[in-house]
């Protein structure tokens, strides 16, 4: 079964020079993968001329007029770039042309057109950014990252809901276990919001393990984290500078003499691992969750490597019918009144 997904081309800090690499190398990797690419036509097929025709093949380009600039206002973005590679690429999810919409673009612009465009589910609030981290024990789940700042304790609740039907159809794990985000284990500990929040969890057919600190996200104490979109956020950025740092001391290290150079070389294999592991660009590509479409959000100052996974994720979440997935559980907790 082929699987077609919308491409905001021009999007992110490097635009065509990392979307259209990535599309092709994403379907190199997947026979049964279309693309539609929406952006500025003329340049899409300069960059697409010199590439294989069977893979040309694969790939429609659709004319946008207008881009959604990286320090736009949401509202701008909203009122002003109806034509724009983001606003037609999501159009596309609207309409059944493609399964869902890859785009490294603004992320507020984003989330406020994706939610105009497609619509929430119904029993959700507020969409959310779910990303995946690496732990101990492989991977972990975590959200919001970054569209709320601030969170009810429904929404907080709403998320916990998305985050474990998102993991068990995309990570085939049957009831993950949820952890609150909190500054402590015990029940006393947080504020008013993570309290009730938690008190719900509770009461709900969740697997909730309770309140986690920052230091289980990366030991893999739980398959999903839940925090509102602030702290999500910070988190994230923080993570992210930690791996920064660590590659960087490694190498400078490693070449600070001939015998580090030669134990550098002895140890490659191991470093490459290890990069690997806990490299950001493995792990791009966010998913906004509650929305009636699949819209991925990529890394907006990500590479080739970063850009490809992100369209790998979209194309998982189509495969496992994720919004769908979510909105039954929903029925079933708000409609049915099981909780």
């Amino acid at each position: 079964m082929t699987t077609t997904i919308a491409i905001d081309a021009m999007g992110g800090d490097h635009g065509l020079e990392v979307t259209i690499p990535a599309s092709l190398q994403a379907l190199q990797k997947n026979p049964l993968l279309h693309l539609l690419l929406v952006g500025d036509q003329k340049r899409i097929e300069a960059v697409l001329s010199p590439a294989d025709a069977t893979l040309r093949s694969r790939i429609t380009v659709q004319h946008a007029s207008q881009q959604v600039e990286m320090g736009e206002s949401p509202s701008s973005a909203l009122r002003k770039k109806r034509d724009s590679s983001m606003r037609i690429a999501l159009n596309q999810v609207k309409e059944g042309a493609a399964g869902a919409c890859v785009s490294a673009g603004n992320t507020g612009a984003l989330m406020a057109t994706a939610r105009f465009v497609l619509k929430m589910l119904p029993g959700i609030d507020r969409p959310a950014i779910c990303g995946m981290l690496p732990t101990m024990k492989g991977t972990s789940y975590m959200l919001d990252l970054g569209a709320n700042v601030d969170a009810s304790p429904e929404s907080l609740y709403q998320f916990a809901v998305m985050g474990a039907e998102f993991v068990t159809a995309v990570a085939a794990i049957e009831a993950p276990s949820i952890g609150m985000l909190n500054i402590g284990e015990e029940e006393i500990k947080g504020n008013e919001v993570v309290k009730q929040a938690a008190e719900l969890l509770s009461q709900s057919d969740l697997n909730y393990h309770g309140f986690v600190e920052g230091d289980d996200i990366y030991k893999g104490t739980v398959d999903v984290v839940v925090c509102d979109g602030f702290v999500g956020n910070i988190a994230l950025k923080a993570s992210e500078g930690l791996a920064q740092m660590m590659i960087h001391f490694i190498k400078e290290e490693f070449g600070r003499t001939l015998l580090t150079k030669v134990v550098a070389v002895a140890a490659m294999p191991i470093l490459r691992a290890f990069r690997g592991k806990i490299d950001p660009r493995n792990y791009n590509g966010a998913s906004l969750l509650g929305l009636k479409g699949i819209v991925v959000k990529s890394h907006g100052g990500t590479d080739v490597v970063g850009f490809q996974n992100a369209i790998h994720v979209a194309v998982a979440e189509v495969e496992h019918a994720v919004p769908q997935k979510i909105d039954a559980h929903l029925h079933r907790t708000f409609i049915e009144g099981k909780t």
